[in-house]
């Protein structure tokens, strides 16, 4: 009996894993961005934690000190590398990004304090200090949590101009790792549950459930948090790849509408729902789907500048180029 108890709760431990991305193999395209029509930068800043949004060694910022900037901040198993496509974008559009990169297996709360030393650092470094956070699914509780009051180390100054967006975010927990926060499968368990659970998981095992603190407590947005986007994927049926019969052999869903949707944030204030029929690979694209649904909201919500009329026949070349096979 106890061989099989420990059994099932490797098993469910293992669900966990259901929440980050497949690995993607290292790519030398990762290592380069095209600036595009960017205007020159004028400044070069070291910053721990971002990086230009390439898998380059180098990770000085170069950037021009007047404009907004955008951080995005990958989900489980990502890298600023797997966000280069999402920045070329950007850059098209005028718009200047970085990237955040953190150990997907720390704390959330490490990482957020991480992220918040970075967001300092950046605005320190800025003349225009307008900076928009984009978190894409575990990502999206770091920065989200990166940007609220209760913490004991919260962002400091009233100078910064913070926009906040999160996409595919389990913001009610993890609805895979609920055994990880029963005390009950803790106590039957004898003890087995947090072992194998941290083995899988790493030090954010716990706060990814529904039972934490960091969950059940979210915090209120910073007072320097002008808006907050909150992108939800209703991933029910979405698929990334099919048979020669049609059958679907890689499904896209991870996190159910109840994983991302807590009452607690959703009636916070100063936030903006908006749910999209996608799934949680294809609202933020990889290498055979482009995100165009993401880049609709983004630009519907005047998060990405529009796309000059002129310019869309070289927009679709570029999406072409950055999301084809």
């Amino acid at each position: 009996m106890n061989l099989l108890r420990a059994a099932l709760v490797l098993i469910s431990a293992l669900g966990l894993l259901s929440g980050c991305l497949p690995r993607i193999p290292d790519d030398p395209s990762l290592l380069v961005v095209d600036r595009g029509r960017l205007p020159p930068p004028d400044i070069a800043l070291n910053v721990p934690g971002l990086s230009p949004c390439t898998d380059n060694p180098d990770r000085t910022l170069h950037l021009n000190a007047g404009q907004p900037v955008t951080v995005l901040v990958h989900g489980c198993y990502g890298s600023a590398g797997l966000f280069r496509a999402l920045g070329q974008v950007l850059a098209f559009h005028d718009q200047q990004a970085v990237c955040f990169t953190y150990d997907y297996r720390d704390s959330l709360m490490v990482s957020s304090a991480e992220l918040i030393a970075s967001l300092d650092a950046l605005k320190r470094g800025m003349q225009n200090r307008r900076i928009t956070v984009i978190g894409h699914s575990q990502g999206g509780l770091i920065a989200r949590k990166a940007l609220v009051e209760e913490r004991p180390d919260p962002l400091k100054g009233a100078d910064a101009d913070l926009r906040l967006v999160t996409v595919s975010a389990p913001l009610a927990g993890i609805a895979s790792a609920e055994t990880c926060g029963s005390p009950r499968a803790r106590n039957w368990s004898l003890g087995l549950i947090p072992v194998l659970c941290r083995i899988v998981s790493g030090d954010k095992w716990y706060e990814i459930t529904s039972a934490s603190e960091f969950i059940r407590q979210p915090g209120r947005l910073l007072g320097q948090v002008g808006e907050y986007v909150k992108v939800v994927t209703d991933e029910r049926g979405a698929c990334l790849g099919y048979d020669q019969d049609g059958v679907c052999v890689q499904d896209d869903f991870v996190f159910s509408l109840a994983e991302q949707n807590l009452p607690a944030i959703d009636e916070g204030g100063r936030v903006r729902n908006i749910e999209v029929k996608a799934g949680h690979v294809e609202i933020v694209g990889d290498r055979r789907v482009v995100p165009v649904k993401l880049i609709a909201v983004l630009q519907q919500n005047g998060i990405l500048n529009p796309t000059e009329p002129g310019r869309s026949e070289a927009f679709n070349r570029l999406l072409a180029r950055l999301y084809g096979d």
